[in-house]
């Protein structure tokens, strides 16, 4: 299929063919008929894009404290490399589309293929001809409205909102400072409820527009403004004022609080610096709200991504629910956003759609600018299915998953080693084509079951999130493949069980628990050979993630414990030469997460050689502090691993100490996977993951009933 993108380096605008993106439980595959490109929000990529370095730092200083802060606790290189990855990336456009349903998810009710839909969302409503979008993203269109209509439902669902904040009624006197896509739609909006409408811009053409459905609109430069604003409201001013440009200047918010009247309201629905007169609002008592988007849900990933709707009886109007009303207003003939149209292009055309918004036009305005899409779907026979023998000297690596971590630390271990970069797939099949592009893979698949199918291919590697982990290594096992799966290998029992059904004689599996081959762990496990039962501890000063980030939820995620302790309980088992048999685990609890989801958790594990360890896991240390350290005492031994960097050794009265460069193992370990799959070495025993991954379990178990716990 056919996608627009954008390369944030230089911000140019190019076409892809990508494949079609994955249809996930409770989303639906949408054949994009018409998406509409913002000249507000998407001017802004524009513009970015085109910044040099300097610029783009200055542009967005969040973005720059990012990768400061990232360089002081994991290195210059570090951050570096990961800005330049963010930046080389294709990054997909656009949050407003509509067209016809192909496929539906599990779980997705109310709604079945070939039904019109009109679709939202950053990332999601993308122009492409093909978008995999969430079930509360998705709006019904209406028998009557056409698609090319339909595609305004997120533009207009943002000036609904608005509105809405506004609590504009019947009879008032509303402003609308700024005339753009959102502007325009707010008047057709107001008018439609029966407000007085006065328009406010810049631009000629857009207070000509606005007129021309019933506002009184005047240009800001003219004289008496304020006056002639006064006389159209009777000398009262406005009930209320929406914000709608997108500016850099404080001025729309101060033009709002010298028009609006006493007790009025100034509601921000664009992107504009909030400096208020103090004196001015306290004078007149006004209220300043802020419009968050298209409505409640917005940046809630429980609703858009999860599907968990919020009641209409307690939220009456979600972002959802937002789009479909704007629909029923275009239905009624009450709202028309047709005549906003000034230009459509087939999506093939799509970077001179986007010259417009940046290019002189010689006085002409922009307004909606429309992508046109005529995607067929095409039937594709199955591939050939086959075991491909391992130990013929070559090592083809099909890749699942292709996120940051994928990018940055993974892939450039496997070309390191020499690896054949055969096929890449992703969630998002721009992700794929990016990757495969920047990385040299022969191809982008289509899915993880293209991959499967693909008897040239070896080996796959799994870097996807960890609900996914346990099914996709269950069928590359079947398959015949040899297996790098990305820790955790499962975050249940059930997926477990499935990888343990899965495995055979000849089975390869490797488990990412990188750290067991980091050189310094590698050392210390050499030195703690001759202690019977050493004392371990292990601390994890991992620091915080965002509140929302998907590793907290359960069903995702799985939690830290699952998804990054596992880390350290195999590493643990690794030092001790043996499985663990029993744990403990208590946590501090989250007031909103279930208790195996903590951040801060403390464990005890006794070993099957006798030795015992303990782990602290923390997420709400500074991270400044060296994030790992590792302590094994015993035997006349007493050693410090400190963050892969350095290993202190005391023995006998003496000291010895070791320091290098951080390495946790992720390229040993990519180097010897490699080298079990061309059958040049034997891959650790399948067994030591298996047991470390009971291990973690076995500690969520315990944190559940708060008792010690027998891994079985």
């Amino acid at each position: 299929m056919r996608q627009v993108a954008q390369r944030p380096r230089h911000g140019r605008i190019t076409v892809v063919d990508a494949p079609l993106p994955a249809l996930r439980p409770g989303w639906l595959l949408v054949a994009n008929r018409a998406s509409l490109i913002s000249a507000g929000t998407e001017r802004t990529k524009i513009e970015l894009g085109a910044k040099n370095l300097a610029q783009k730092a200055r542009a967005r200083p969040d973005l720059l404290r990012k990768v400061v802060d990232r360089a002081r606790t994991e290195g210059i290189g570090s951050a570096l490399a990961a800005a330049k990855d963010r930046l080389d990336a294709l990054t997909p456009l656009g949050y407003s589309s509509a067209g016809t349903v192909l496929r539906v998810g599990k779980g997705v009710e109310g709604i079945a293929a070939g039904d019109r839909v009109a679709c939202g969302g950053g990332g999601f409503a993308t122009h492409a001809e093909v978008v995999a979008v969430p079930r509360n993203l998705v709006a019904a269109v209406p028998d009557g409205v056409p698609l090319e209509s339909a595609a305004y439902a997120t533009v207009g669902a943002i000036a609904l909102h608005g509105v809405r904040r506004a609590e504009a009624q019947l009879g008032e006197r509303v402003g609308v400072i700024g005339l753009g896509l959102v502007g325009q739609l707010a008047v057709r909006i107001l008018a439609a409820a029966g407000c007085t409408v006065i328009g406010i811009d810049l631009d000629p053409n857009a207070v000509e527009l606005a007129a021309s459905v019933g506002a009184t609109a005047f240009e800001r430069a003219r004289d008496g403004l304020a006056t002639s604003v006064l006389d159209a409201t009777d000398g009262l001013g406005l009930d209320s004022v929406l914000v709608c440009a997108a500016t850099t200047s404080a001025d729309p918010v101060r033009l709002a609080s010298e028009l609006a009247r006493d007790r009025g309201r100034v509601v921000i629905v664009g992107d504009v610096p909030i400096e208020a007169d103090r004196a001015l609002f306290y004078e007149k008592e006004l209220e300043l709200r802020l419009s968050r988007s298209y409505g409640p849900g917005r940046y809630d990933r429980d609703y858009e991504e999860r599907g968990r709707d919020l009641p209409p009886a307690y939220v009456r109007w979600t972002e959802q629910r937002n789009m479909q009303a704007f629909l029923d207003l275009v239905a009624s003939g009450a709202v028309d956003p047709s005549p906003l149209t000034t230009h459509r292009f087939p999506v093939a055309e799509a970077e001179r759609a986007y010259a417009l918004l940046t290019e002189d036009q010689g006085g002409e305005r922009p307004f909606g600018i429309l992508l046109e899409y005529a995607y067929e779907e095409r039937s594709a026979a199955p591939g050939p299915r086959s075991v491909r023998p391992r130990g013929a000297g070559t090592a083809r690596i099909g890749l699942i998953g292709a996120g940051s971590f994928a990018r940055g630390t993974l892939l450039p271990a496997l070309r390191d080693a020499g690896a054949e970069l055969a096929a890449v797939a992703s969630g998002g099949g721009l992700t794929a084509i990016d990757v495969a592009t920047r990385f040299g893979f022969e191809r982008a698949a289509d899915s993880a079951d293209d991959i499967f199918a693909d008897d040239s291919i070896d080996a796959v590697v799994i870097a996807t999130r960890h609900a996914s982990h346990a099914r996709l290594t269950a069928s590359a096992l079947r398959a015949g493949k040899a297996v790098l799966v990305e820790k955790p290998l499962a975050i249940d029992g059930d997926g477990l069980a499935e990888v343990e059904q899965a495995l055979g004689p000849e089975s390869l599996l490797m488990v990412g628990f990188n750290r067991r081959f980091a050189p310094l762990a590698v050392q210390l496990r050499a030195e703690l050979e001759a202690v019977a039962s050493p004392i371990l501890l292990a601390r994890a000063n991992a620091g915080p993630l965002p509140a929302d980030h998907w590793t907290h939820d359960p069903e995702d995620g799985g939690g830290r414990l699952i998804g990054e302790g596992c880390h350290f309980v195999d590493l643990l088992s690794y030092l001790a030469g043996a499985p663990a048999v029993v744990v403990h685990a208590l946590a501090v609890p989250h007031p909103q997460r279930p208790l195996e989801c903590s951040d801060e958790v403390v464990a005890t594990l006794r070993f099957a050689s006798g030795a015992v360890g303990t782990l602290v896991y923390s997420g709400g240390g500074d991270p400044h502090l060296p994030k790992e350290r590792v302590e094994a005492l015993g035997g006349g031994l007493a050693a410090v691993l400190d963050d892969f960097r350095r290993l202190e050794l005391h023995r006998g009265g003496k000291r010895r100490v070791t320091k290098q460069r951080q390495d946790k193992g992720h390229n040993a370990e990519v180097a010897h996977f490699l080298a079990a799959v061309r059958g040049e070495a034997d891959a650790p025993e399948v067994d030591t993951y298996l047991d470390s991954t009971r291990a973690t379990l076995a500690l969520v178990e315990s944190l559940r009933d708060g008792s010690a716990v027998e891994v079985g």
